[in-house]
């Protein structure tokens, strides 16, 4: 493993050549799986509450707000998936949008709409999330007001919010934030060497049900080239496909790991030397052995 950043990557010629912030590195097939980045609103709290009650993930962390009041930032689709996923297990869910009308599907937007626990705000943004700083609970301890004193974090206790028509503040209480704006996948180091999905901006294109690009060698797997699951155990599943197509594509080129190839030459090497110093075949080893052998033989005999 290298713990670098990529920079660029080189496919004028082959081998392909990846260039980090410190080295350089010589392959000849590359997957892939830098994921995507949640998109965040950039406001005071977001950041030092992120894990104290700032997610962008419900199916993640929904659970843990089980019974409390939340905010579901956003107007598409993922905004919508989102405020489905937590009102299942929340109290109430405020979705806030900043125009007069979802940019959603209409069936998803429908559901929000007409759902019992789930209200509106429109044209309102968020301006700050609001927390607190309270001590942090110790895990595996027996007692439930085990706390650790000297560790306190902060945690959401609401958002201010302001209507982008009358310009009026107003705060509401709440327990978490989900920032559900999109994702931006991290691939603007592949521009102009694969071909990017038109349909989903940033997204690798894959060539049909495969994990290959437009650049022969080069796998897409996870987020870099799905728009729409976006979950750990489907980007794991297409990891374990990149890495079944690459193999395919360098033994169907002839290509592999000369390191490993050699190594299997000189343990072969060594195999065949040490055949060929074996005695012939019709050694014994009694006979090399003497006449102990015999009288070993006969007292083995005799106890059995």
């Amino acid at each position: 493993f290298e713990c670098e950043e990529v920079l660029s990557i080189d496919v004028s010629s082959r081998p392909f050549k990846v260039h980090t912030n410190s080295t350089e590195i010589i392959t000849h097939s590359i997957i892939v799986a830098t994921g995507a980045e949640s998109n965040w609103l950039d406001i005071p709290g977001e950041y030092e509450m992120r894990g104290g009650g700032v997610s962008s993930c419900a199916i993640c962390d929904g659970a843990a707000f089980y019974g409390k009041d939340v905010v579901v930032v956003g107007g598409g689709d993922s905004a919508m998936e989102e405020a489905l996923v937590l009102a299942r297990t929340s109290k109430t869910v405020t979705v806030i949008h900043r125009r007069d009308a979802f940019r959603a599907s209409k069936i998803l937007a429908q559901r929000v709409l007409e759902h019992p626990s789930i209200h509106v705000k429109w044209n309102t943004v968020v301006k700050k999330i609001v927390g607190e700083k309270s001590l942090v609970e110790v895990e595996g301890e027996e007692e439930s007001d085990s706390v650790d004193l000297d560790n306190e974090e902060m945690f959401v206790t609401g958002a201010l919010l302001s209507n982008t028509e009358t310009g009026e503040d107003e705060r509401i209480d709440c327990a978490a934030v989900f920032v559900a704006i999109g994702h931006t996948p991290t691939t603007s180091f592949l521009e102009e060497i694969v071909d990017f999905d038109e349909e989903h901006a940033g997204y690798l294109q894959t060539i049909g049900r495969s994990t290959k690009t437009s650049t022969p060698g080069i796998f897409a797997a996870g987020d870099v080239s799905d728009a729409v699951y976006r979950q750990a155990v489907t980007s794991a599943g297409s990891g374990a496909a990149a890495a079944l197509d690459a193999e395919r594509w360098l033994s169907e080129e002839g290509l592999g790991n000369e390191e490993a190839e050699f190594e299997a030459e000189l343990l072969a090497e060594l195999m065949a030397d040490d055949i060929s110093n074996k005695p012939a075949d019709n050694y014994n080893a009694y006979d090399d052995a003497g006449a102990n052998v015999a009288g070993m033989k006969e007292s083995a005999r005799v106890e059995f």
